[in-house]
């Protein structure tokens, strides 16, 4: 008989309300640990909900501090809800490279969404992770889809033009931006730009002339980077073209425009095919993001290795060996412990 795990897949997938939320909670928190028992455990949790999964619309949602994302996702999420959508938010915060712990506070700053019973929000720390997302963002997405939640929203830590990873583990990546994002040249060396689906000026009630400024600036270079990136016909309408909208998340004005634009990029990504092609490149790419975690996690805790990290660290600090040659050093000694392969 099969090992039983912690968290049972039928009670995500069957239970409702608060009994649901639970187990969530415990899920997420399963997947979040990196204890190698707990590991275990929640593989065989995800094996049983992958069937359950996918069926959702995967929004990522980046743009830098004081843009208003917890405000939008708020408004958002409620407006949805009344559309009757269920809404699922998996916010990442940032986490201090000091004291390594991090504030979480997405609830309480999305306070009416996160009391709705159909929404579920869940706050992450970064620990470190690059891209804007927490590690185990992309397995946490996949419990909230077999839930039946049929919208999750993926918020980033929002720190730079980095935030890249979230592009790769949803089906539409949305920018916010200021009204005052700066001139057109910033706009186009924002590496992120080219990858965002569709760009939102924010807070554009409080400087009416300096957002509509800005989205003459960013849709001439959104065009600006079609042109050079984008393989496919830019008047042709069986495919998607970034856009750009203006909305005042504060005041609920444009979600209508918004939530059009999210419905028919939808509708057109599913039906040329990119949508199942992107997800599919997104899993792929999940994999090796997950292999390059394992051997790295494989290379802190092989004894040989740990035997002489020490000395080689020291070597290091005190100048008498290059870190490349020891880095290279390191890695044959990993090697060296590797079993045979088979003949």
């Amino acid at each position: 008989m099969p090992k039983r795990t912690a968290v049972h897949a039928r009670d995500i997938v069957e239970a409702q309300g608060l009994a649901q939320r639970r187990s969530l909670a415990k899920a997420i928190t399963l997947l979040e640990s990196t204890r190698t028992d707990h590991r275990a455990q929640a593989d065989e949790l995800l094996t049983a909900l992958l069937p359950h999964s996918g069926k959702s619309l995967r929004l990522g949602i980046s743009g830098v501090p004081g843009v208003g994302k917890s405000t939008f996702i708020e408004a958002l999420g409620l407006y949805l809800i009344d559309k009757g959508h269920r809404v699922a938010v998996l916010a990442v915060d940032p986490s201090s490279s000091v004291s390594g712990g991090s504030i979480l506070g997405d609830k309480t700053r999305m306070e009416q969404l996160s009391m709705h019973e159909r929404a579920y929000i869940r706050p992450s720390p970064s620990s470190g992770t690059l891209g804007g997302v927490a590690e185990k963002t992309r397995e946490a997405m996949l419990v909230c889809e077999a839930a039946g939640f049929d919208i999750v929203i993926v918020e980033t830590v929002g720190v730079g033009q980095s935030e890249t990873a979230v592009q790769g583990m949803s089906d539409m990546f949305v920018l916010m931006q200021l009204p005052n994002a700066g001139d057109d040249l910033q706009a186009i060396k924002k590496g992120v730009m080219e990858l965002a689906d569709l760009v939102v000026i924010n807070k554009a009630d409080i400087d009416a002339h300096a957002a509509l400024r800005a989205e003459a600036q960013i849709t001439s270079s959104l065009r600006l980077l079609g042109i050079s990136g984008n393989p496919h016909d830019p008047h042709s309408d069986q495919y998607w073209h970034p856009q750009v909208l203006k909305i005042s998340a504060l005041q609920g004005q444009g979600l209508d425009a918004f939530w059009e634009a999210v419905t028919t990029f939808q509708r057109l990504q599913s039906a040329n095919g990119l949508l199942a092609s992107r997800r599919q490149h997104q899993a792929l790419a999940w994999m090796w993001e997950r292999i390059d975690a394992g051997l790295k996690q494989q290379f802190k805790n092989n004894p040989l290795v740990r035997g002489q990290l020490p000395a080689i660290t020291a070597a290091v600090q005190s100048g008498q060996m290059a870190a490349s040659t020891a880095a290279r050093h390191l890695l044959a000694v990993l090697g060296s412990s590797a079993p045979a392969a088979p003949v």
